[in-house]
């Protein structure tokens, strides 16, 4: 393993890796920039002993828009620049990887009560988690005025997932009976449509600009 240390180091003298292969649009910038104000530097800029920013040009990017003068730094000596550019690569793709446990979150949420305000996230979007049915039709109306192009598009996926509904109902009432009895038989694997949750248990929200319907 090489060398690695916790340094500080001051904005102006750190330099964005070349062609870094993450993009940070504006909302992420935003969103880091809540998260700072909120909590401080809690990850580490990677760096090498040039200075060079591996991992962390976002927040790097974010902090700089604050005006912040200094950053908490990993540094990382002695690497070849191949090992750079690939700890670069494994740094963004495994982070691709992970994924939410819905069931995790939706309790994390419910224990926060109204406390809502979690930078990275929208709050409405996060009540609507927990919320009746009825409290997200609430919620939804509050998104603003629907132009009638909109109401065209959102009728017509209404239609399209009533049709999509027909076909949950149906394969939920089906049950298939195969082989001899007595003779041990193997699970067959269920499809996708057919471990999809009963419709009056599926909680969803119309988009009022598309009319798609987002299953919570």
């Amino acid at each position: 393993m090489k060398d690695i240390k916790v340094v500080k180091r001051k904005l102006a003298d750190l330099k964005q890796a070349e062609n870094n292969i993450r993009m940070h649009p504006e909302k992420q910038i935003k969103e880091l920039i809540r998260s700072v104000e909120k909590h401080g530097q809690t990850r580490l800029l990677v760096i090498d002993e040039k200075n060079v920013i591996w991992i962390g040009n976002g927040l790097y990017q974010a902090m700089v828009q604050m005006g912040l003068k200094e950053a908490h730094c990993l540094l990382k000596e002695g690497m070849s620049e191949n090992e750079k550019k690939k700890m670069m690569a494994a740094d963004n793709r495994i982070f691709d990887l992970g994924l939410d446990d819905m069931d995790a979150v939706e309790q994390l949420i419910r224990e926060l009560g109204d406390d809502l305000d979690i930078p990275g996230y929208d709050e409405e979007m996060l009540r609507t988690l927990t919320a009746d049915l009825p409290e997200i039709d609430e919620l939804a109306s509050g998104y603003g005025l629907i132009e009638p192009e909109q109401k065209e598009r959102m009728q017509a996926a209404k239609e399209t997932y009533e049709k999509q509904e027909e076909k949950f109902a149906a394969k939920a009432s089906e049950i298939a009976v195969s082989g001899d009895p007595g003779t041990p038989q193997e699970e067959p694997v269920p499809s996708e449509e057919e471990t999809a949750p009963a419709e009056d248990t599926r909680r969803f929200l119309v988009c009022p600009h598309c009319g798609a319907k987002i299953w919570l």
